[in-house]
């Protein structure tokens, strides 16, 4: 999940230590170094806020500016260390956030009341006031009311006295939950001075996590008893390898183990796809080549942090048993049909199932046998209209440790999923939600967060109808991220979900609305292509002349070149979702 700072917004999908802060910043605090004190103009609430999000690794916030929050931006801004990107609607200001968090560990949106997230007035606590950006009644506690449900913890900052312990304790609960937070401070606060803010604040520290030793024993001896007595045991990773910080413990028994080792969809990118024992993603039945066939005939499997909805397991169509299935999530353990075993931490599991583990590399061996590799997609002919297989073939090639790989809802879901990722290479994308135009807003603010990766984003036509704006926002930043739109006339995941009229969009100049975007003003490079001579030559110049530019390549492509995966994942969902009302 992300961690957002509330309207702020602090978003974190947990790729930092528990104990340490992102990017490695210690936590500890040292009695021996006193805190330095404040000059009284700078010992604003504003300010605070500021000193703490460049404290815990967040260099860029995420704005869009309302009459409500225009004093706290000036305090966030004037904090040495903190740049304000400016975002063209809170939609995308949030995805930033979120695309930002998954790289950086930690980031935050500042947007403004109800229209956008920001508080009232303090004055206008307990009056019948009715104010502008609401529904005109006197009743401010709507927006908390909605955040509720979708953060670990509320702040409203309403008065000076605790403000200062009513932030830290959001920001502590999200750099330990791994979960947004939401703070809401009123507008007449910001800027105000006060004791409580007068010295620099001491680094956070955080207690850590610790499992119960016995159960960690125990849990650990079940499982062990369990696997070694497998023929042809698995281990697949899930998206929760992330916030349980369990990727290196995952790899650690992988290498003790021999296991085959796959992937579920949401958890590409997680797991070293260089690794010796790798065998793909494992998504039932529009899995990579000859993975779900391993993973299915396995007489144990290992899931380390899963989640099983409609969408990974394709409509609840995975031919898996629990019987045969030990579930690690990041605090709970579960061996088949029973025992469970809570208060294991996820890490400290894996690293020390590793100890105890036979060696068996039976699953591997067997994929090498039935392995076939991928052929490649037949050569275009001349003025061939580009089909898509040969556009992915094409950027394979392109991916190295300096790039990073984000997929958007839809058709580029399945095409990504093929990617083989070098050591290095990032991958982002949001399965659990799946809102489509995500992507926009979420290159944004990972190429922010990691400017030394190229990121390299795939994006349906509709979906970029969604959230186009932003394409400024990149190009304001001096941003070299390389855009493939991808032109198929509609919403095609929802053509293979169900069909109708709906589902075809107005064609727009898609480059040319980003030539319009641009206008002259910073670096930015547009082309067509509609066949393979042409995209080769336009992925030249992106990486060639223009690599320093944001590229902006339009795939025109037949409204019917779809992937086979998308086809049978379309029809299983379809048939779920269509299915009548269980007998009562």
């Amino acid at each position: 999940m992300d961690t957002k700072i509330g309207a702020l917004d602090v978003c974190k999908p947990a790729s930092n230590e528990v104990g340490s802060l992102p990017n490695g910043t210690a936590m500890a605090i040292q009695n021996s170094v006193p805190s330095t004190v404040i000059n009284s103009s700078e010992a604003t609430l504003g300010r605070h806020l500021a000193r703490r999000l460049v404290q815990i690794g967040v260099t860029d916030v995420f704005t869009v500016p309302g009459d409500f929050n225009l004093t706290l931006l000036d305090h966030l801004i004037a904090e040495p260390g903190l740049t304000n990107i400016g975002c063209c609607n809170e939609l995308n200001a949030g995805y930033a956030a979120d695309g930002y968090a998954r790289s950086r560990g930690v980031g935050a949106c500042v947007v403004t009341f109800t229209v956008g997230g920001l508080r009232p007035n303090s004055n206008d606590y307990g009056t019948s006031r009715i104010l502008h950006h609401t529904i005109g009644l006197p009743d401010f506690t709507q927006e908390l009311r909605c955040f509720q449900t979708v953060t670990c913890y509320q702040a409203v900052v309403n008065n000076l006295e605790d403000a200062h312990e009513s932030i830290d304790t959001a920001i502590s609960t999200a750099l330990k939950e791994s979960k947004p937070v939401y703070i809401s401070i009123s507008c007449n606060l910001a800027g105000i001075p006060h004791p409580t803010f007068s010295r620099e604040p001491v680094p956070f520290s955080l207690s850590p996590r610790l499992s119960n030793q016995w159960g960690l024993e125990a849990a650990v001896e079940a499982a062990a008893e369990f696997l070694n007595k497998a023929v042809k045991p698995v281990m697949v990773g899930g998206p929760k390898l992330r916030v349980a910080h369990a990727g290196d413990a995952f790899v650690e028994l992988a290498d003790a183990s021999g296991y085959a080792l796959a992937v579920m969809p949401s958890a590409k990118g997680l797991v070293p796809e260089h690794h010796p024992h790798f065998i793909g993603t494992y998504w039932g039945a529009v899995s990579t080549a000859f993975c779900a066939e391993i993973v299915e005939s396995a007489d144990a499997y290992l899931f380390a942090g899963p989640i099983f909805n409609d969408y990974s397991s394709v409509g609840y169509s995975l031919l898996l048993k629990k019987e045969k299935a030990i579930i690690v999530q990041p605090d709970r353990v579960t061996i088949a049909n029973g025992p469970s075993f809570g208060c294991v931490l996820m890490k400290d599991f894996l690293g020390a199932l590793a100890k105890k583990l036979n060696h068996n590399n039976t699953a591997h061996e067997n994929y090498r046998r039935i392995f076939v590799p991928d052929g490649h997609p037949l050569k275009c002919a001349p003025r061939e209209p580009l089909r898509v297989n040969v556009l992915f073939q094409h950027v394979q090639k392109m991916l190295s440790s300096e790039t990073a790989v984000i997929a958007e809802t839809g058709d580029s879901w399945f095409n990504c999923q093929k990617l083989r990722l070098p050591a290095g290479c990032g991958y982002e994308f949001q399965m659990q939600y799946g809102s489509i135009g995500w992507s926009v807003g979420a290159t944004l603010g990972y190429a922010q967060a990691v400017p030394e990766k190229r990121v390299l984003a795939f994006i349906g036509d509709g979906s970029f109808q969604v959230t186009a704006q932003d394409v400024s926002t990149m190009i304001r930043n001096g941003q070299r991220t390389i855009i493939f739109l991808i032109n198929n006339g509609g919403y095609t995941i929802e053509v293979e979900i169900h069909d109708g009229p709906y589902n075809v969009i107005k064609n727009w100049n898609y480059t040319g609305l980003v030539d319009a975007i641009h206008n002259g003003e910073g670096k930015c490079w547009t082309t067509k292509v509609r066949y393979e001579e042409e995209l080769i030559e336009a992925i030249e110049t992106a990486t060639g002349d223009k690599k320093d530019s944001l590229c902006f390549i339009e795939v025109i492509v037949h409204k019917d070149d779809t992937s086979k995966e998308l086809l049978e994942w379309g029809s299983r969902v379809s048939a779920a979702n269509s299915r009548p009302p269980n007998p009562q």
